[in-house]
């Protein structure tokens, strides 16, 4: 019989006290407070989640600095790791940028990994390489979202097939990297086109290059979150169990909440696929806790 667990939610945005309202939110609604959370998260039986701070200027509604995340996590234990968040052009805007210091202080504050990384520029841009080296050098992982060229887009930029990405996987074999996004997702299949990267595809998956990069490269593993993830998991849900299966060891849970009006169904398939034994306990457990608390808990 089927266990459910209690789940970590790894990529979640929320803000100390109510502010300057996220207008990319179709409410107009602000991120949600940690009370907020805390009532969606019992409701929903997670027990914790990762704070990602909201600081690059491209999806910037309202800023939620490394020092406000590191504080909400400091005050509320029982709900909160979180991640820092290190934009490319800081410091010197340069390929140059020492960022070895930036990422020591934040780890020694509590930081497990940095992200989301949602600078608009190119994936083998100069400077994102260089992040990306001490991130490495350092045992950080990064969460990315991957945006369009065209402006009016925030995330790192990938053509389709995702070259740019696969790029970087190779560059940095000891980085973990955590995708993310439409644009990420939508690649699970082979059929998608240049408008299905900015939506939620739905119907059969052909197996793409998301499939292809997986088998390729250990490095990179899955951020289930926001509709995307989710999406990705329950368009064809025979597929999904299947890739769940396979890639057990490195797809982490996770919801992307930004408003307290947020619905994301994942959980509940996930919870629903165990009980009728779609996908495995053992799946099941790793996908919606134990690779997280695996990554969280990990020695730094």
């Amino acid at each position: 019989m089927a266990t459910l667990v209690k789940k970590i939610d790894i990529h979640v945005h929320v803000a100390p006290n109510k502010g300057l309202p996220r207008y990319c939110n179709s409410d107009n609604s602000d991120y949600c407070t940690p009370d907020e959370l805390r009532f969606k998260y019992d409701v929903m039986d997670i027990e914790k989640g990762v704070i990602l701070p909201s600081l690059n200027p491209e999806c910037n509604f309202r800023v939620i600095t490394n020092e406000m995340a590191a504080q909400m996590a400091e005050d509320h234990p029982e709900t909160f790791y979180w991640f820092c968040n290190i934009d490319p052009r800081y410091g010197t805007n340069s390929d140059e940028m020492d960022f070895t210091p930036f990422i020591n202080h934040y780890k020694a504050m509590g930081a497990k990994g940095v992200g989301e990384i949602c600078a608009n520029l190119y994936f083998d841009d100069p400077r994102v390489l260089n992040l990306f080296k001490h991130c490495e050098k350092n045992n950080m992982p990064v969460i990315f979202h991957i945006g369009g060229p065209n402006g009016g887009d925030y995330g790192l930029i990938d053509e389709i097939g995702l070259p740019r990405l696969e790029k970087v996987l190779r560059m940095f074999p000891n980085l973990q990297f955590l995708g993310h996004s439409q644009k990420f997702w939508a690649e699970i299949s082979a059929d998608v086109t240049e408008e299905l990267r900015y939506g939620f595809p739905v119907g059969k998956v052909f197996p793409g290059r998301v499939v292809e990069l997986m088998r390729k490269y250990p490095n990179l593993s899955c951020d289930l979150s926001a509709g995307s993830g989710g999406n990705a998991m329950m368009r064809d849900p025979e597929f999904g169990y299947e890739f769940m299966e396979e890639f057990q060891d490195r797809l982490y849970y996770g919801t992307d909440f930004c408003s307290p009006n947020n619905v994301m169904l994942l959980g509940t398939h996930l919870d629903l696929a165990v009980q009728n034994g779609k996908i495995s306990q053992v799946a099941y457990e790793k996908i919606v806790r134990e690779n997280a608390l695996k990554l969280l808990n990990r020695k730094m």
